[in-house]
């Protein structure tokens, strides 16, 4: 999922940051914006534009995690989402040779665990709800997986 590019707004009234500025870092980014201006439901939203600091438990030091998308509906429900493979969101299995690839993907996973702690406490002193959206939940909303 290499496919990144800029964004344009079909409902720039319900994006509540800067409208000349929305990124996609994926296909399936693209496809929740959409899916995110389709919505009669959801009155404003944003991407990347909530930051919460974190201490990532593989260096110990405070980093920044910008939020895939914050998004309010009609009834003051606030969502902060991550969207992320389900593969990314379960600890890899063990080799029997510790691998570059396999380090890489338990890094990976351990810094995705801080992150998204923080994301829960942060949505928790805010009012909002934190979820992580895998490819499942992106199906379950009706919402098409493009790969190219």
């Amino acid at each position: 999922m290499a496919y990144k590019g800029k964004y344009k707004l079909r409902k720039p009234e319900k994006y509540a940051g800067k409208k000349d500025e929305v990124v996609f870092r994926s296909l399936w980014e693209r496809q929740v914006f959409r899916w995110l201006e389709d919505q009669d439901d959801v009155v404003e939203w944003v991407s990347e534009e909530v930051v919460i600091p974190y201490v990532c438990a593989t260096d110990k030091k405070v980093h920044r995690y910008f939020i895939d998308i914050y998004y309010k509906t009609k009834d003051g429900k606030k969502y902060l989402i991550e969207i992320k493979p389900k593969k990314e969101t379960v600890p890899p299995k063990t080799p029997a040779k510790k691998t570059k690839r396999y380090i890489n993907e338990a890094m990976t996973y351990i810094k995705n665990q801080s992150k998204w702690k923080a994301a829960v406490e942060f949505a928790k002193d805010n009012g909002c709800e934190f979820h992580v959206w895998t490819e499942d939940t992106l199906k379950g909303l009706g919402i098409k997986l493009l790969t190219k």
